[in-house]
């Protein structure tokens, strides 16, 4: 079992950079793929940025391809999304997830941090 916690939303200008951090306990840590996903007002969830066990492949929506990067330190347990170059249509809630099954299943999820980014 692990439990997820993020940190590093917050509020930001259009053109600005956050750096979400996703903090792990419990479980092997690297055993598992780690994803990011959004949640906007009024919307469904949707897949941000996953990335495999060993670090190795990264997979990212098509929204945030150039301007999103996901990256693991396992010795810390934590997985990371840098958001550079933001724009409105990126406020969400975004939620870290854990996946045994390289990303098809998620089976673990934070709570969530607020981005908010102003035009």
């Amino acid at each position: 079992q692990v439990q997820l916690v993020e940190s590093g939303g917050g509020l930001v200008q259009a053109g600005g950079s956050l750096r979400l951090s996703c903090a792990a306990s419990g479980g092997t840590f690297n055993s598992y793929a780690m994803g990011w996903f959004r949640q906007a007002p009024g919307k469904e969830r949707e897949f941000v940025a996953v990335i495999d066990t060993d670090g190795s492949g990264t997979r990212y929506a098509a929204p945030v391809k150039g301007r999103f990067t996901i990256s693991r330190d396992d010795a810390k347990k934590a997985a990371f999304l840098q958001m550079n170059s933001l724009k409105p249509e990126d406020t969400a809630v975004y939620y870290c997830a854990a996946s045994r099954d390289s990303g098809r299943i998620y089976d673990y999820w934070g709570q969530g941090t607020q981005v908010t980014v102003s035009s």
